[in-house]
């Protein structure tokens, strides 16, 4: 299964293939050469088969738990001071997603988005400090009975160039479904109260929409 996102270069790259197979073998006469284009071209549409890939995740729904956004490795756990919405202490968690992840975006927990807002901006290597800061990102704040208000960021990294987001104030968001994507390359930051019980390390790899990495 793709996601709905990948649907239009999944269909130009599949012509551009097709096409450029047909002008390799009329125009090339080497057949060395022909074979070496023809796999090259094949090797990048596998690519971008695989990193549009949207494969079904089993969510526990459980409104104690965290659960991953994405698919990634854990390379963040800090206490740190979040200035843009909370304007106060928090625990934040930044998981890295290579170009071979999945990238599909997925609601950490339940509740009602209380607040969703883009910001454009530079697109620095994902684990570059000032990514966080100064990248093109999206920030959502979902707020349950539970667990109160937390924050995630979809933060663009240096190859992405569109971060989709489908979280909008005031709707109600369900733990595991599709909140976005964010296309080659990227991370995602999130924001949890310092009382979070953190069931994850450094260098761990996570998988969105399953994984529990916080609990309160």
């Amino acid at each position: 299964m793709f996601h709905k996102e990948g649907y239009k270069i999944i269909i130009i790259s599949t012509i551009i293939l097709g096409i450029g197979i047909i002008l390799i073998e009329n125009l090339i006469s080497l057949n060395w050469l022909n074979k070496v284009i023809s796999l090259t071209l094949l090797v990048f549409y596998i690519l971008i088969l695989q990193f549009f890939r949207n494969p079904k995740r089993n969510t526990v729904l459980n409104d104690n738990n965290i659960i991953a956004p994405v698919d990634g490795k854990v390379v963040v756990i800090e206490e740190v001071f979040e200035k843009e919405y909370f304007k106060d202490k928090r625990i934040q968690i930044s998981i890295f997603m290579s170009p071979i992840n999945v990238h599909v975006t997925r609601y950490p927990i339940s509740g009602i988005i209380n607040f969703s807002k883009y910001h454009p901006g530079k697109y620095l290597v994902a684990w570059h400090p000032k990514a966080s800061e100064e990248n093109e990102l999206t920030t959502i704040v979902i707020e349950n009975k539970t667990i109160g208000e937390i924050l995630y960021r979809q933060i663009a990294g240096a190859l992405a160039r569109r971060i989709v987001n489908y979280a909008n104030p005031n709707e109600k968001a369900i733990q595991g479904e599709d909140a976005g994507f964010i296309k080659f390359g990227s991370r995602v930051d999130i924001f949890l109260p310092l009382d979070a019980k953190i069931n994850v390390k450094l260098n761990d790899k996570v998988r969105g929409g399953e994984q529990i990495i916080a609990t309160l």
